[in-house]
Protein backbone atom coordinates (compact mmCIF):
# COMPACT_ATOMS: atom_id res chain seq x y z
CA UNK A 1 0.00 0.00 0.00
CA UNK A 2 1.35 3.40 -0.85
CA UNK A 3 2.10 5.86 1.92
CA UNK A 4 -0.13 8.93 1.80
CA UNK A 5 1.26 10.53 4.95
CA UNK A 6 2.80 13.38 3.01
CA UNK A 7 1.37 16.91 2.90
CA UNK A 8 -1.29 15.88 0.38
CA UNK A 9 -3.16 13.87 3.01
CA UNK A 10 -5.37 10.87 2.42
CA UNK A 11 -7.91 10.75 -0.40
CA UNK A 12 -11.30 9.33 0.57
CA UNK A 13 -10.56 6.00 -1.14
CA UNK A 14 -7.42 5.60 0.95
CA UNK A 15 -9.38 6.41 4.11
CA UNK A 16 -11.87 3.74 3.15
CA UNK A 17 -9.15 1.14 2.48
CA UNK A 18 -7.27 1.86 5.70
CA UNK A 19 -10.34 1.79 7.95
CA UNK A 20 -12.72 -0.55 6.15
CA UNK A 21 -15.40 2.16 6.20
CA UNK A 22 -17.43 2.53 3.01
CA UNK A 23 -16.88 5.80 1.13
CA UNK A 24 -20.58 6.70 1.33
CA UNK A 25 -20.49 6.08 5.08
CA UNK A 26 -17.53 8.45 5.42
CA UNK A 27 -19.52 11.12 3.56
CA UNK A 28 -22.52 10.41 5.82
CA UNK A 29 -20.35 10.89 8.94
CA UNK A 30 -19.29 14.27 7.54
CA UNK A 31 -22.92 15.27 6.88
CA UNK A 32 -23.95 14.43 10.47
CA UNK A 33 -20.86 16.22 11.81
CA UNK A 34 -19.08 13.41 13.61
CA UNK A 35 -16.29 13.61 11.05
CA UNK A 36 -14.89 17.08 10.36
CA UNK A 37 -15.02 18.32 6.81
CA UNK A 38 -11.67 17.62 5.16
CA UNK A 39 -9.59 20.04 3.17
CA UNK A 40 -10.15 19.93 -0.58
CA UNK A 41 -7.72 19.85 -3.45
CA UNK A 42 -7.94 22.42 -6.24
CA UNK A 43 -9.99 19.81 -8.11
CA UNK A 44 -12.42 19.48 -5.18
CA UNK A 45 -11.26 16.08 -3.92
CA UNK A 46 -11.32 15.42 -0.19
CA UNK A 47 -7.94 15.25 1.55
CA UNK A 48 -7.97 13.91 5.10
CA UNK A 49 -5.19 14.27 7.66
CA UNK A 50 -3.87 11.68 10.11
CA UNK A 51 -6.08 12.92 12.97
CA UNK A 52 -9.15 12.43 10.76
CA UNK A 53 -7.95 8.90 9.95
CA UNK A 54 -7.66 8.17 13.68
CA UNK A 55 -11.12 9.65 14.29
CA UNK A 56 -12.67 7.50 11.57
CA UNK A 57 -11.02 4.42 13.07
CA UNK A 58 -12.45 5.41 16.47
CA UNK A 59 -15.94 5.73 14.96
CA UNK A 60 -15.67 2.38 13.20
CA UNK A 61 -14.50 0.57 16.34
CA UNK A 62 -17.26 2.23 18.35
CA UNK A 63 -19.88 1.14 15.80
CA UNK A 64 -18.53 -2.42 15.87
CA UNK A 65 -19.05 -2.37 19.65
CA UNK A 66 -22.65 -1.32 19.07
CA UNK A 67 -22.43 2.28 20.21
CA UNK A 68 -25.14 4.42 18.64
CA UNK A 69 -24.34 7.51 16.62
CA UNK A 70 -25.54 9.65 19.56
CA UNK A 71 -23.27 7.76 21.97
CA UNK A 72 -20.33 8.17 19.60
CA UNK A 73 -21.14 11.86 19.25
CA UNK A 74 -21.10 12.18 23.06
CA UNK A 75 -17.75 10.38 23.29
CA UNK A 76 -16.26 12.54 20.56
CA UNK A 77 -17.56 15.71 22.21
CA UNK A 78 -15.72 14.63 25.38
CA UNK A 79 -12.54 14.05 23.38
CA UNK A 80 -12.90 17.34 21.50
CA UNK A 81 -13.40 19.30 24.75
CA UNK A 82 -10.12 17.86 26.00
CA UNK A 83 -11.23 18.09 29.63
CA UNK A 84 -13.18 14.88 29.99
CA UNK A 85 -12.69 12.44 32.82
CA UNK A 86 -12.33 8.72 32.60
CA UNK A 87 -15.37 8.57 34.88
CA UNK A 88 -17.50 10.30 32.23
CA UNK A 89 -16.40 7.82 29.58
CA UNK A 90 -16.97 4.95 32.00
CA UNK A 91 -20.50 6.17 32.73
CA UNK A 92 -21.39 6.30 29.06
CA UNK A 93 -19.88 2.84 28.53
CA UNK A 94 -21.81 1.36 31.47
CA UNK A 95 -25.02 2.82 30.03
CA UNK A 96 -24.25 1.20 26.70
CA UNK A 97 -23.46 -2.10 28.42
CA UNK A 98 -26.89 -2.05 30.09
CA UNK A 99 -28.50 -1.53 26.69
CA UNK A 100 -26.52 -4.44 25.22
CA UNK A 101 -27.59 -6.68 28.10
CA UNK A 102 -31.25 -5.78 27.46
CA UNK A 103 -30.83 -6.69 23.80
CA UNK A 104 -29.25 -10.02 24.77
CA UNK A 105 -32.16 -10.70 27.11
CA UNK A 106 -34.59 -9.99 24.26
CA UNK A 107 -32.62 -12.22 21.89
CA UNK A 108 -32.72 -15.06 24.42
CA UNK A 109 -36.52 -14.75 24.59
CA UNK A 110 -36.63 -14.77 20.80
CA UNK A 111 -34.40 -17.84 20.69
CA UNK A 112 -36.66 -19.65 23.19
CA UNK A 113 -39.74 -18.85 21.10
CA UNK A 114 -38.10 -20.08 17.88
CA UNK A 115 -36.83 -23.26 19.55
CA UNK A 116 -40.37 -23.93 20.79
CA UNK A 117 -41.86 -23.38 17.34
CA UNK A 118 -39.27 -25.62 15.69
CA UNK A 119 -39.83 -28.36 18.30
CA UNK A 120 -43.53 -28.50 17.42
CA UNK A 121 -42.79 -29.13 13.76
CA UNK A 122 -42.75 -32.75 12.62
CA UNK A 123 -41.04 -31.77 9.35
CA UNK A 124 -43.47 -34.09 7.58
CA UNK A 125 -44.72 -34.05 4.04
CA UNK A 126 -48.16 -32.72 4.94
CA UNK A 127 -49.38 -29.20 4.21
CA UNK A 128 -50.11 -28.51 7.89
CA UNK A 129 -47.21 -26.70 9.48
CA UNK A 130 -47.33 -25.66 13.14
CA UNK A 131 -44.70 -22.97 12.53
CA UNK A 132 -46.85 -21.26 9.90
CA UNK A 133 -49.94 -21.70 12.09
CA UNK A 134 -48.16 -19.94 14.93
CA UNK A 135 -47.08 -17.11 12.66
CA UNK A 136 -50.62 -16.69 11.34
CA UNK A 137 -52.23 -16.67 14.80
CA UNK A 138 -54.08 -13.52 15.72
CA UNK A 139 -52.35 -12.00 18.70
CA UNK A 140 -54.11 -10.23 21.49
CA UNK A 141 -52.60 -8.50 24.48
CA UNK A 142 -53.99 -11.05 26.90
CA UNK A 143 -52.88 -14.11 24.92
CA UNK A 144 -49.46 -14.10 23.25
CA UNK A 145 -49.14 -16.36 20.22
CA UNK A 146 -45.52 -17.30 20.87
CA UNK A 147 -44.30 -19.36 23.78
CA UNK A 148 -42.40 -17.36 26.41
Amino acid sequence: MSDFTNARGYPIGEMSKRTGVNIETIRYYERINIMPKPDRTAGGNRQYNHDQLKRLSFIKTSRELGFSIDEIRALLEMVDREDFTCGEVHGLTIGHLASVREKIKGLRKLEKALVGMAAECSQGNVPDCPILETLFQTRTRSKPALPT
